[in-house]
């Protein structure tokens, strides 16, 4: 499963595909249940959805879901009963996902489905009931962990935590059930960048809001502050990267800064550490979680690695997204109860194997 923190409906694939490694059979479970047009779960708790929904020709509650990646789902509203441990919740809404369209469709094809865990009301962690929960996302040797309720151990450091921003009023921009906090400013090498505070605060649109998004790779940063990080990692980096001069290679359409790095190299040379200042707790960037190497990319003995933070500009998103690379090892707690969200650097797999999971793949 895909765990995002930024959307709200689970699904899962129903339709078999040649290229699917695993679906849900509905046909094998006493418990699940299409749910029709006519029901007032299609009507109105429904209405979070980016689509609104449709009746299909036999009078299902259809939906349509766009993510930002440019990928689509399209399915039925079902109910299911899910189980975790000992807690049983029937009657819990899902999608049951007949297509799709993908802009990758074979890492795509390596998935059963999505997990919805943002503040909307047909989340996942709201249906289920669950007031906490937290993850923990590996590097690229092995799998990440997810726990569901509270979770305290002897061996996990102080966490810091960052205030959730709310918004009462609704607001044509602002995202009110995303995972939104406060970016304040950014630091690369303990230099903080020179920019007004006001740069980071959300508009009178609610256009500026920073989301904590585990479903999107990388980070976006507005023009303005990504051309600023951009301009002093250059400069700190100047003798020890070499730059990709190829003005018109952009990867992902919203990263232009790449390098080239010897493809021998087993590791990267010393980079200056990028710290994210939110109101009241820092996180930092570092070493692998900076650059990423270009699958195929490839000059002559060198490999393509680029900047992992990108313009959101470039793709059109008024926000700044802090995405799942730059939160690898590092533990992330969602703390609804109290409305905030906690991190401490930790080596994940190390973590895995003191929860007694098999983390390797």
């Amino acid at each position: 499963m895909v765990l995002d923190t930024g959307s709200e409906l689970s699904w899962l694939r129903c339709k078999k595909e040649p290229n699917f490694t695993s679906i849900f059979n509905p046909l094998a479970s006493k418990t699940y249940t299409k749910i029709p047009c006519s029901s007032q779960t299609c009507k109105t708790r429904t209405s979070d959805l980016t689509l609104p929904v449709t009746c299909d020709p036999a009078k299902l509650c259809h939906f349509i879901i766009s993510y930002a990646d440019a990928s689509s789902v399209e399915g039925h509203l079902a109910f299911e009963t899910f189980r975790f441990g000992s807690l049983t919740r029937p009657a819990t809404v899902f999608g049951c996902m007949d297509s799709g369209s993908s802009s990758n469709s074979e890492e795509d094809a390596k998935t059963t489905g999505l997990m919805g865990m943002n503040r909307g009301s047909l989340s996942f962690v709201n249906q289920m009931g669950f007031g906490k929960f937290s993850y923990c996302i590996s590097g690229l040797d092995s799998t990440g962990f997810l726990l569901l309720g509270e979770a305290r151990y002897s061996w996990l450091k102080p966490l810091n935590y960052t205030p959730l921003v709310q918004m009462s009023t609704p607001l044509p921009y602002f995202d009110r059930v995303a995972y939104s906090v406060q970016l304040e400013g950014i630091k690369v090498n303990n230099k903080v960048l020179s920019l007004p505070k006001s740069v980071f605060v959300p508009d009178h649109t609610g256009a500026g809001q920073t989301m904590v998004d585990s479903g999107t790779q990388f980070t976006f940063l507005l023009g303005p502050v990504y051309s600023a990080l951009r301009e002093e990692f250059l400069l700190q980096t100047a003798g020890v990267l070499r730059v990709l001069n190829e003005p018109h290679y952009v990867f992902q359409g919203a990263m232009d800064l790449c390098y080239l790095i010897d493809s021998i190299s087993s590791t990267l040379p010393n980079l200056p550490v990028v710290k994210l200042m939110f109101r009241g707790a820092e996180m930092s960037v570092s070493g692998q979680r900076l650059l990423y190497r270009v699958p195929g990319e490839v000059r002559g003995k060198d490999s393509v690695w680029c900047f992992t933070f990108g313009n959101s500009d470039e793709l059109g998103i008024s926000s700044f997204l802090i995405g799942h690379h730059q939160q690898q090892n590092v533990w992330m707690e969602y703390d609804l109860e109290n409305s905030r969200i906690g991190f401490a650097e930790l080596r994940c797999d190390l973590a895995g194997q003191r929860l007694g999971l098999d983390v390797k793949n």
